[in-house]
């Protein structure tokens, strides 16, 4: 019965990490398609993927403002960023890999 126990939870322990990989793979997959244009170079104040300094006033707010702020749109960048078909979901997890590298 442990034994069974033990591998029901290696297993279910494994599928959580494959799901995260999916997820993560799609927000990259968003980004280097969507979200690189501007981000990858800082175009119009756009904060770069690994600028510690320019992402810092903007997680001070927590991920749920950033989150609300890409949708609305900021400055120069337009509602939704120029992802128009992300869901909330898929837009959460854009900025969370973004902001990743930098917490």
């Amino acid at each position: 019965m442990l034994k069974h126990i033990i591998v029901t939870g290696v297993i279910g322990s494994v599928l959580a990490v494959s799901g995260m990989a999916q997820a993560d793979d799609k927000a990259k997959k968003i980004y280097d398609t969507k979200c690189i244009a501007c981000h990858a170079a800082g175009v119009a104040g756009a904060p770069k993927l690994d600028d510690k300094a320019a992402w810092a006033p903007r997680l001070a707010g927590g991920i749920d403002a950033l989150v609300a702020s890409a949708k609305k749109g900021k400055n120069a960048m337009p509602p939704m960023g120029t992802c128009m078909e992300c869901s909330d979901e898929e837009m959460r997890a854009v900025i969370e890999y973004m902001t990743s590298a930098v917490k």
